[in-house]
């Protein structure tokens, strides 16, 4: 019988399991004093033992639900605080449970080969029958992209205005979701979901038809959730925000304001979407080849503004990226977008035109890896080239950790001979989100008897929170919490953190599928990025205890083999060398010969 035996050692700290499976993945792991020696300062992959990323303790697979708590609301949120991206918050009363948005983040630079994160929603699978819907606030990615993965685990209705449910319907679409059972709500309009009644109310954002929510308990507490929003006095396609209803609340009594903190950071005032609007009309007037804008799929806002100049300056459109073309298309079609008719073109027939009659809209702002700018200024794309003469308008600010990318593709568009406009050269990008003034404006309408900031790194929360107390909230009533934390507020209106803590860590999709990437795998890929990794094969005739041929050494990242052909030669020869003596002292001890070998080739490379 031959027995496989398989070595996988990382760099000059190495660690392996060798499976007995060989087919297997192959994990790094650590036991105690099996730890190999460190050499050169650098630390081995330590193996984690949470399920998901970024939980505080382990739940394993053992049912999480909370003790009862009779005519409590608790607030949980399971995602959007102490980070920004995968909003889900859940709002529970008695045996009602009702969940406001489910979106994704964008991973971070050690996530290597993750496309996004989204929630963990363990508490919600585990307490799936008391719960009675989903609210989506608005159609951003990092509030609804993370529906297409978690609502087939939940099933429940799924509550939207127009727009937000027109841009599900497509993401769910892309999923083979047909007919996603979408409930259509408005401002102004009630609705029933188990002992909760909600109320949604207009809020301006860098998206239209966003809504924010007044949650009202059986006895009569009331809620506030914004959502994102800031007071834009000229919005763009919608109406403004209806103060005297946010005014109402106030008068009426509110136990508790969840707000909007992304920038609670910044001074002043927002500055309205419109302004934008006016910088375009400066670019197109100047412009005298074609012009080429590229932002987020979602801001509708911010495309109509590039329709509406193009048609003042008698210039064509075109679009390139799957994600613009079908927001566009969705947004057209509910009646969002609003373009004469003629003014858009297919991409194949810009080159008909000359070139100060085109203008091309595109995905590719973040300087996502094959998005259709990006392609662009590699030279990649099938349709368009750029030369010299264009004008290419990046009208977004780079997500925190997408710089490189960005900037990367904004080189190669100045090596083709673009004119580049990025940054804050000029108003080509406002922020949707309120800045301190308008926080301190909403904590003014709504005077809440305690404020819990949501949406927003740490440092933004504890910013809220200061905030909050400069306009008079007592300082023990502004409750800053993260993720997985449990809120309780029981019917005299009395609230508190308390020591409960659900799951709340991050699951990762990548290629592979969903929550197959954890803590052990990724300390793998940042390992062999940094390190290489050096894998040993060795086959043996377990009945005699002999080699049967060489051993085979494959390395990656590591050295780079056949310049190194000396250091593989030795390799094999103390493989060789160490597994002879082993297997005379602990003949058929495979367990302990895995382990030592793994060990001693670790400290001998």
């Amino acid at each position: 019988m031959v027995l496989p035996f398989y070595f996988c050692l990382l760099s000059r700290t190495p660690t392996a399991v060798a499976p007995t499976n060989p087919i297997a993945p192959i994990t790094p792991k650590f036991a105690g004093s099996d730890r190999p020696r460190q050499r050169g300062g650098r630390q081995p992959v330590v193996a984690g033992h949470l399920k998901t990323i970024g939980d505080n303790q382990p739940f394993n697979n053992r049912p999480v639900i909370l003790p009862k708590a009779p005519d409590i609301l608790r607030i949980i949120p399971l995602g959007g605080l102490g980070e920004i991206g995968k909003n889900m918050m859940v709002y529970e009363y008695n045996n009602d449970i009702i969940v406001v948005d489910c979106g994704i983040m964008f991973p971070g630079a050690e996530m290597l080969g993750v496309d996004f994160v989204i929630p963990d929603i363990k508490y919600l699978t585990d307490n799936k029958e008391r719960l009675r819907g989903i609210i989506l606030t608005h159609g951003h990615e990092d509030h609804v992209g993370g529906l297409p993965y978690i609502w087939p685990k939940l099933g429940v209705n799924m509550y939207a205005s127009d727009l937000t449910a027109g841009l599900i319907k497509v993401k769910m679409k892309e999923f083979a979701i047909e007919n996603p059972p979408l409930k259509i709500i408005k401002e102004g309009e009630k609705l029933q979901l188990g002992e909760f009644k909600l109320e949604f109310f207009r809020v301006n954002h860098s998206i239209p038809d966003g809504l924010g929510l007044a949650i009202e308990t059986p006895d009569g507490q009331l809620f506030i959730h914004t959502g994102d929003f800031k007071f834009d006095h000229t919005p763009v396609n919608e109406g403004q925000m209806d103060l005297g209803q946010l005014a109402l609340y106030g008068k009426r009594g509110v136990t508790c304001l969840m707000s909007d903190s992304t920038n609670a950071e910044v001074e002043g005032y927002t500055i309205s979407e419109q302004v934008v609007g006016e910088t375009f009309d400066r670019i197109f007037k100047n412009a005298r080849g074609r012009i080429v804008v590229t932002s987020f799929a979602s801001l509708i806002n911010r495309i109509q503004q590039i329709f509406n100049s193009a048609v003042k300056y008698h210039r064509k459109v075109a679009v390139s990226g799957r994600s613009m073309e079908n927001n566009i298309t969705t947004a057209v079609e509910l009646g969002f977008l609003k373009l004469p008719e003629g003014t858009l073109v297919e991409l194949n027939k810009i080159g008909r035109l000359p070139d100060n009659e085109v203008v091309i809209i595109c995905t590719g702002s973040q300087g996502e890896e094959f998005s259709a700018l990006v392609r662009m200024a590699a030279g990649e794309h099938r349709q368009i080239k750029i030369r010299r003469g264009d004008t290419v308008v990046i009208s977004a600010s780079p997500i925190p950790g997408n710089e490189k990318s960005i900037y990367d593709t904004i080189d190669n568009l100045f090596r083709e001979g673009a004119q580049v406009i990025y940054g804050k050269q000029v108003d080509i990008h406002v922020s949707g989100h309120a800045s301190q003034e308008e926080l301190k404006t909403m904590l003014g309408l709504i005077k809440p008897k305690y404020f819990l900031p949501i949406h927003g790194e740490y440092r933004h929360l504890v910013r809220h929170g200061r905030l909050a107390e400069s306009v008079g909230i007592e300082s023990d009533k502004a409750l800053i919490t993260e993720n997985g934390s449990v809120a309780e507020f029981d019917k005299n209106g009395n609230g508190k953190l308390t020591n409960y803590h659900v799951p709340s860590g991050y699951i990762l999709v990548d290629g592979l599928g969903i929550g197959d990437v954890g803590n052990i795998v990724l300390r793998d890929r940042q390992a062999m990025a940094q390190e290489g990794i050096f894998v040993v094969i060795l086959t043996v005739d377990k009945k005699k205890g002999t080699i049967l041929t060489s051993p085979d050494i494959i390395s990656r990242g590591f050295i780079y083999m056949r310049q190194r052909e000396d250091l593989v030669y030795q390799s094999r020869q103390e493989v060789k060398r160490i597994f002879d003596h082993l297997n005379r002292q602990y003949p058929a001890n495979w367990d302990y010969i895995k382990k030592t070998l793994r060990e001693e080739i670790g400290n001998f490379l």
